[in-house]
């Protein structure tokens, strides 16, 4: 995926580790998310916004947010969204078009049948490649949300790298009929960031 060539940058320090982990799941998210087409039952929505600590500041890449005290503090939030396309009306030529070069394809909706075991699997296999070992990537809740009327899930998860600190992810996956929204947040073990993860979490809106 274009979005994370950064992915295979050097990883120097634990603070940037965490950053490209988060990535990670970020681009893994949306495998399950580019499946996912306009669905009837799901209202529209053109943003997702939330509020983000005065302890996190702005990175280099777009929507990654890193505690201000790096590398000391080595937590993180990322903000993405994955926007279907399917919003925008086509001519009957342009329809023509897309047909005759075969780009039309039946889209399976998995996003809104996604479960512990897929994510998990899908998940453990992306870390494991990114980090070359087994880390031990696992689960620990998974449940359905809402907010603001729109469906999603929260995920909460861990793993460890050899010679790292355990690492705690929690990602909120918002659903609505073009776009799929996602905020995690990541921290090491020792990092003391779990109240104001709860503060973002709780300012959490679909518009």
């Amino acid at each position: 995926m274009k979005r994370n060539t950064y992915l295979h940058r050097l990883l120097h320090d634990a603070g940037l580790m965490l950053a490209v982990a988060l990535s990670v799941a970020a681009g893994v998210v949306f495998l399950f998310a580019s499946k996912a087409y306009a669905r009837d039952n799901l209202d529209p929505a053109s943003y997702c916004s939330f509020v983000i600590p005065p302890e996190f500041e702005p990175s280099e890449e777009k929507g990654l947010f890193i505690n201000q005290n790096h590398p000391m503090e080595s937590s993180s939030i990322k903000y993405d969204f994955y926007d279907n396309g399917l919003d925008v009306i086509l001519t009957n030529r342009e329809k023509a078009a897309v047909k005759e070069a075969g780009e039309e394809e039946t889209i399976a909706d998995e996003s809104t049948s996604l479960t512990k075991e897929i994510y998990q699997e899908t998940m453990a296999a992306a870390y494991n490649s990114q980090y070359g070992q087994d880390v031990g990537f696992a689960v620990s809740s998974f449940d359905k949300i809402t907010v603001d009327g729109y469906p999603g899930y929260k995920i909460v998860s861990s793993y460890q790298a050899t010679d790292e600190e355990r690492v705690h992810q929690t990602v909120y996956m918002l659903l609505s009929r073009y776009r799929t929204f996602t905020i995690s947040m990541q921290r090491a073990e020792d990092d003391d960031c779990e109240a104001l993860f709860e503060e973002c979490a709780s300012s959490i809106h679909v518009h």
